[in-house]
């Protein structure tokens, strides 16, 4: 039986996620191997592939981006004070799935369902450069221990502004490649699928060694992350729908940067809280998945 493109693509991302799970130690003894840069080339080749498709004329603010902030905003503090009676970690982990900007992975399944790439590129860098000035303030006040812009900052430029001017340089000194690089939409798609893996043998070589302990709370973390990702997928629908681009605004505001996310979970916050944003990386995934399949 032949499987059509269409359905491959459909599938990819859950068949991607369960090589990360059935071989996470070789895969994360690989990264380890590497020196843990094998995630940050994949979605660095990854952004700057889909970057060669923006134009730097047609990027402009617009009122779809200032309200996906402010959802996004808005949704940090109602997740928090809502899930504070469950106890911090929980409050933690699901402030943390509302807070985290835009993945950048987002732009690359954006574009494939039919999204303007532009607004897509516009809003992650607005998005990233203004969460990382709330951030801090907020980790400070409901974590466990201080944080800081510059701190934030380097750790999201090198991933997001190396690669658009990258893109843009070859652009303007190698048009033609640049224009072959950002149509194939597959090669983006195909780096993601490559993060993807090694992403998620990563966190469940966390998880498994995590133990069994704290067994419930992880549950009700899982549990807080789904329905965090479906509100925010929804919301997002429905702004972008306002505004004339409703994948645009569902990718926007309901897929998440969780490597992000759990790098400031281990590193402010109470470590288990990360159970949030490595749940969310499933939920997600799933999200984006039935959407690629009833694109058609």
């Amino acid at each position: 039986m032949r499987i059509s493109s269409h359905t491959m693509r459909s599938i990819a991302m859950p068949i991607c996620m369960a090589i990360g799970v059935l071989l996470c130690y070789p895969i994360t003894e690989f990264d380890r191997w590497s020196g843990e840069i094998s995630t940050p080339f994949f979605i660095f080749s990854m952004l700057f592939c889909t970057f060669c498709r923006v134009s730097v004329k047609e990027m402009k603010p617009k009122m779809l981006h200032l309200w996906l902030m402010v959802a996004q905003v808005v949704a940090t503090f109602v997740v928090y004070w809502a899930l504070k009676p469950l106890g911090d970690t929980v409050a933690q982990g699901g402030m943390i799935c509302a807070l985290t900007p835009m993945a950048m992975g987002a732009m690359v399944l954006a574009g494939m369902l039919g999204a303007k790439v532009e607004t897509m590129a516009t809003h992650s860098l607005i998005c990233n450069i203004l969460t990382a000035f709330i951030i801090p303030p907020l980790l400070s006040a409901w974590g466990n221990g201080s944080c800081s812009f510059m701190v934030i900052i380097m750790r999201v430029t090198p991933l997001l502004i190396l690669p658009f001017v990258a893109a843009q340089l070859c652009r303007w000194l190698m048009p033609k490649v640049a224009m072959k690089v950002g149509r194939n939409s597959m090669l983006s798609f195909g780096l993601w699928l490559l993060s993807l893996i090694i992403i998620m043998g990563k966190i469940t070589c966390f998880v498994i060694d995590g133990g069994v302990e704290n067994a419930r709370i992880e549950i009700i973390l899982a549990v807080v992350a789904l329905v965090i990702c479906l509100v925010q997928f929804s919301v997002g629908h429905w702004l972008g729908r306002r505004y004339g681009d409703t994948v645009a605004g569902a990718q926007a505001l309901g897929q998440k940067n969780t490597i992000f996310a759990i790098w400031l979970s281990q590193s402010f916050l109470n470590p288990l809280a990360c159970i949030a944003p490595t749940a969310y990386i499933v939920w997600q995934n799933l999200v984006n998945s039935y959407q690629i399949y009833k694109k058609r």
